[in-house]
């Protein structure tokens, strides 16, 4: 439901723009320490291995990518399905509290798959699954080829996503470590951390330290972020505490008092953000980061490219690739700003390279299609 008021401030693309990035780590970088960025950000789109570590570079000063490794091998941070149905990198803390948050989502995501699980008893699946992937991690397929010999009427990939959704399954590593590959071989997030899962908490918590790291927001961009429906009555009791203002389309927008909420005119400098990074996940309504002619140039498919954003907003792509770092922007750019990205460009790669970076490395493209 979108709520209009008159009375409570107008806050511009520019203000949600600058605020946000404030708050993503984005306008300046952050000297938190890697756990605590991760947790500050309630966890890292990690689709993809990289992602996570890239996410970091951009916002954290001092980072480099042995810090978020050793926090997975020390079993810190881990690496599960939470918001979206997607895979997170969260806090050890995060992935026994979130997790239980959003299990309805992934119960009614069951939905989509009845006719594949038709006789399928699935608190027993469950319960085998349970058994199975503690007493040793097993790949997807493992699982799968075990689940169908007890239903072998049964979708293969649904029995899987099943099981997915109905426990809280964890990639173990050295999956997901920096300079390392393994294949995802899963089992359960209290027996990797040896701890319970909390119980199913209120959202109220959740909902702010949603507005830390992404406010201003409306009730609709945390349940995108969320995956969940049914927030505005945590909002609602939320209310006395929290600020009001609408955005330009009168949507009312909630936030924390003392959260920061830049100038609009505040430099915003370049950055580099890799595919599926929350930032631009996270909200019902990306204009504060997504111009309006460039919505849908960041996707091919279900494939998430990664962002350049300039001034704050998404200004281009980017590719790492053996022999260079190659940029693509959307639009003409300044000199000016051709050497601030530059600057960027070659900080990140020797970040993630662990040296020093020439800009013979960074070559400039031209987006095509």
């Amino acid at each position: 439901m979108t709520t209009k008021t008159s009375a409570a401030p107008v806050l511009g693309t520019r203000a949600l723009n600058r605020a946000t990035l404030a708050r993503q780590l984005l306008l300046h970088r952050s000297e938190l320490g890697t756990k605590e960025a991760v947790g500050h950000l309630l966890g890292l789109q990690a689709q993809n291995v990289k992602p996570p570590y890239y996410a970091l570079a951009a916002r954290l000063d001092g980072f480099a990518p042995e810090a978020l490794s050793r926090l997975m091998a020390d079993r810190e941070t881990v690496r599960l399905v939470t918001m979206r149905s997607t895979i997170h990198t969260h806090t050890a803390d995060d992935a026994l509290t979130l997790r239980p948050l959003v299990q309805a989502a992934r119960e009614r995501e069951l939905n989509q798959f009845r006719k594949g699980l038709e006789g399928v008893d699935l608190d027993r699946l469950a319960s085998i699954s349970r058994e199975l992937v503690e007493a040793e991690p097993r790949t997807m397929r493992q699982l799968r080829e075990a689940l169908l010999a007890e239903w072998p009427d049964a979708d293969p990939f649904a029995l899987s996503v099943a099981a997915r959704c109905r426990l809280p399954l964890v990639q173990v590593t050295p999956r997901g470590l920096w300079g390392r590959s393994g294949q995802v071989a899963l089992t359960t997030a209290e027996h990797w951390l040896d701890r319970p899962s909390e119980p199913t908490p209120a959202p109220d918590a959740t909902v702010l330290r949603y507005l830390a790291a992404f406010g201003p927001a409306s009730v609709k961009d945390m349940q995108t972020w969320a995956g969940l429906t049914r927030l505005r009555e945590a909002f609602e009791r939320l209310r006395p505490q929290l600020l009001t203002f609408r955005d330009e389309n009168g949507v009312e927008l909630f936030d924390l008092p003392d959260a920061p909420r830049p100038d609009a005119d505040t430099p915003a400098p370049p950055r580099f953000l890799p595919e599926f990074d929350n930032l631009l996940l996270s909200h019902a309504d990306r204009s504060r980061l997504v111009p309006a002619d460039l919505k849908g140039r960041t996707w091919k498919g279900n494939q998430a490219y990664c962002v350049l954003l300039v001034d704050g907003f998404v200004a281009g792509l980017w590719r790492q690739e053996e022999e260079a770092l190659t940029i693509e922007p959307f639009g003409t750019l300044t000199k000016a700003q051709r050497k601030e990205i530059v600057a960027e460009a070659a900080r990140m790669a020797g970040v993630m390279a662990g040296t020093s970076a020439s800009a013979g490395d960074i070559r400039f493209g031209t987006v095509l299609g």
